[in-house]
């Protein structure tokens, strides 16, 4: 069994749409009709995008799963000696047989042409939409502009639609005109049903000068189709690609008039961990907005989700459809006492020889590794580069140490220095060291000198989970100051569900992610 992945072009004139359906022809009807008869055998064909009647495209992608021998690069040869000349496969390759057109993250761009002339041209009339009214171009740019970002899309989406999360990111929007022809042109990371067309008819609408450009501000912030323009024809609207996104953000902020968050995802492919932290959200829109984040962040391969709510209204146990949150931890400043640390200081007993050795340029690989290990299991840690090392190296108030005994390096020391306040930033010991009392020894060490340095504060962030490091600092005189965040987890219930379904029978081929977009 293989799977075959096709980048199909076409004209959507006379096609009901992409999707199969009883009362016209369609462009997957034409597709299977032309795999069935070229393999012999039942075909299900998925396609990444459900175009709508009329719509034409120069780059859609579908799947199929087959036993053929026939290799996946020439079906598109094949294939197009089969189809009408309005539909042409570009393209075609073998993925993996977990590859899903609908479940890999992606960027889609649509193309939408407007012949703006007194005078039509026929060359023109299945491609583009004629207008003859003169249309400002720049007011549709300064209009278009506020569609950038994340916003709910709502007010630019069908009412006839089912769908319940109607947030999309758009990455780019340009307004062009060359001669007679303006294209407006979109890309983004998925859309709703008919929402390019919304956009586009609201468009026209303001450059007319029938609404200022301002006024496309106002229909995005009222989430209601009644206040956006009319739907354009289908036939000015191609689909130009839709392009796999190959790396995963480390890091992504979204700051609009709903939301504020921030979406972490620099351990999602190496510990299967995603931090969200929402900063401010409206209240009305907080579940929907976890929920969909949640799912995002769980899509894009994190197997555990950490949520701190700054405005603190999760709990535990909160169930959004098969999310469920629990109470990890606490994150809890401490602040050191010294007069404690000096009555605990001589019950202590003698330390053993351990080292603070100065990190430079030759143990920044070291440094890294030992970090990265000796917090791998630690709630909220979070995973360093070389990179991030080497800027730590040059950043005056910070400092490095790894930790020896002997001829072994055990752990590693960071320290950030204000004046006569310091911030111990980490303090960890590899796995296969801990419990021989080495944290100890270097807490002491530390401290000792700081006492020495009549340092006024030390303070550090520990987990309450984190119940063995806790424990040392309280041992060493340190005093709970504050709570920092608190922060609950989640997992993907019903994907995990689906994992061990898969176990059984890998691969499947199915088509139940729900309605996509039909534009």
């Amino acid at each position: 069994m293989k799977r075959v992945k096709l980048v199909i072009a076409y004209d959507g004139t006379n096609y009901c749409g992409w999707q199969v359906q009883p009362n016209g022809v369609t462009i997957e009807e034409k597709l299977t009709e032309a795999l069935e008869h070229l393999l012999g055998e039942r075909v299900m064909l998925i396609g990444a995008s459900r175009t709508d009647s009329g719509v034409h495209a120069l780059g859609n992608v579908a799947v199929f799963d087959t036993e053929s021998r026939i290799p996946a690069d020439k079906f598109c040869l094949a294939l197009n000696q089969r189809l009408p000349s309005d539909i042409v496969v570009q393209e075609s390759c073998q993925v993996p047989l977990s590859w899903h057109p609908r479940k890999c993250r992606s960027v889609k761009t649509y193309e939408y042409k407007i012949l703006n002339r007194k005078i039509p041209l026929p060359g023109c009339r299945l491609d583009s939409y004629f207008f003859y009214m003169d249309l400002d171009v720049d007011k549709m740019r300064q209009a278009a502009v506020c569609l950038l970002g994340e916003h709910d899309f709502k007010s630019f989406c069908s009412i006839h639609t089912s769908v319940e999360d109607t947030v999309r990111t758009l990455y780019d929007v340009t307004v062009e005109k060359e001669g007679d022809m303006i294209t407006i042109r979109m890309s983004g990371n998925g859309f709703l049903y008919n929402m390019v067309r919304i956009i586009v008819g609201t468009l026209v609408r303001i450059g007319t000068g029938y609404w200022p450009p301002e006024y496309m501000e106002e229909v995005l912030e009222a989430r209601d189709r009644s206040k956006a323009g009319p739907k354009a024809p289908a036939h000015g609207l191609t689909l130009i690609s839709i392009g796999e996104e190959t790396e995963l953000p480390e890091e992504t902020e979204v700051e609009n008039s709903m939301i504020h968050y921030r979406l972490i995802q620099r351990e999602t492919l190496n510990k299967g961990k995603a931090y969200l932290i929402i900063d401010r959200c409206r209240e009305q829109d907080f579940a929907a907005s976890l929920l969909r984040l949640s799912k995002q962040a769980t899509r894009n391969g994190a197997q555990k989700l950490y949520v701190f709510d700054r405005e603190g209204r999760l709990s535990d146990g909160l169930t959004l459809q098969y999310f469920t949150y629990h109470f990890d931890t606490r994150m809890d400043v401490l602040i050191w006492k010294p007069e404690k640390y000096v009555s605990y200081r001589g019950s202590m007993g003698e330390e053993s020889t351990v080292s603070l050795i100065p990190l430079g340029e030759e143990r920044v690989e070291e440094y890294c590794a030992i970090y990265n290990e000796g917090f791998r299991m630690v709630p909220n840690s979070r995973t360093s580069t070389p990179e991030d090392i080497r800027a730590m190296l040059k950043d005056r108030d910070r400092s490095g140490f790894v930790i020896g005994v002997g001829e072994m390096s055990v752990g590693i020391v960071e320290v950030c220095w204000e004046e006569n306040r310091i911030m111990l930033d980490a303090l960890a010991i590899l796995p296969e060291y801990r419990r021989k009392g080495y944290g100890t020894q270097i807490m002491r060490r530390l401290l000792d000198q700081f006492l020495k340095w009549d340092v006024s504060e030390i303070t550090l962030i520990v987990a309450s989970a984190n119940h063995e490091a806790y424990r040392l600092y309280e041992s060493m005189g340190f005093e709970w100051k504050e709570t920092k965040s608190v922060w609950y987890v989640t997992e993907d219930q019903r994907r995990n569900r689906l994992r061990a379904d898969q176990e059984e029978m890998p691969g499947a081929l199915t088509d139940e992610i729900g309605k996509d977009e039909k534009l």
